[in-house]
């Protein structure tokens, strides 16, 4: 990675911010499969900690199964995918990455908004809640453009984390723990704004995929809007069972 990257110094240990960045990027492609991740060197002057910081933060990594350290070989990635908690099913990410795709992630906003009384979001969430829009990137090339809007309890994550971190990963840092996800999927053309973040000409039919999030005690915890562009990758599904 080119950019130094910003670590929350006085929130959660520093070994774990650095894990979790890691990770991201092991499951969206940034380190492929069978390759090895930068030296302790490099990652030292790119977090800007001690070398116990990021040997700690690989050692985690290592007994998840992420990493494998060899004598003298540097460390690989063995394995590129995630257990969900929620169901046997793997991440849409985790399955272009596995077919050899590389994602990328640019976050475009995030701050506490004032809902449009009679709007989706004010429904669910009242007056305010937290908005968070990002663009991924398929092999450099926009193709989804997400928009999540969170119950005012996560307002707490920082910016800086939402750059190099899973939303999910975040929440449970938060002790928010999603319990039932339900997703709700159609075609319909993009807002203006979203076309534009996109690429593609005014009212093209794009896959919408609706989120509805929930934590253990049923509470909304995000609802989120997702817009994909299909016709350069079909949404895919793969169930391990």
């Amino acid at each position: 990675m080119d950019e130094a990257v910003s670590l929350s110094r006085n929130q959660r240990p520093l070994y774990l911010q650095i894990k979790n960045i890691l990770k991201d990027r092991i499951l969206h492609g940034v380190y492929p499969m069978g390759t090895n991740i930068p030296s302790e060197p490099q990652l030292e002057t790119e977090f800007d900690v001690s070398k116990i910081t990021v040997r700690n933060a690989i050692k985690e990594l290592v007994q998840e199964g992420y990493l494998e350290k060899g004598s003298g070989k540097g460390t690989t990635v063995i394995r590129n995918t995630s257990a969900s908690k929620l169901s046997k099913w793997k991440r849409f990410t985790e399955v272009l990455v596995e077919k050899g795709h590389r994602i990328h992630k640019q976050l475009l906003l995030a701050e506490v908004v004032v809902n449009e009384s009679g709007s989706q979001p004010y429904e669910l969430f009242g007056e305010r809640c937290y908005r968070i829009e990002r663009l991924y990137y398929l092999n450099d090339v926009p193709y989804i453009h997400y928009t999540n809007y969170l119950t005012m309890r996560t307002t707490d994550i920082q910016r800086s984390d939402l750059n190099a971190q899973s939303l999910y990963d975040l929440l449970e840092e938060q002790d928010i723990t999603l319990e039932k996800v339900r997703d709700e999927f159609t075609v319909a053309p993009a807002p203006a704004h979203v076309e534009q973040k996109l690429q593609v000409s005014e009212g093209t039919p794009l896959l919408l995929r609706l989120r509805y999030a929930y934590d253990e005690k049923g509470e909304l915890i995000e609802y989120s809007r997702g817009y994909y562009h299909t016709h350069m990758q079909n949404y895919v599904v793969n169930y391990d069972v």
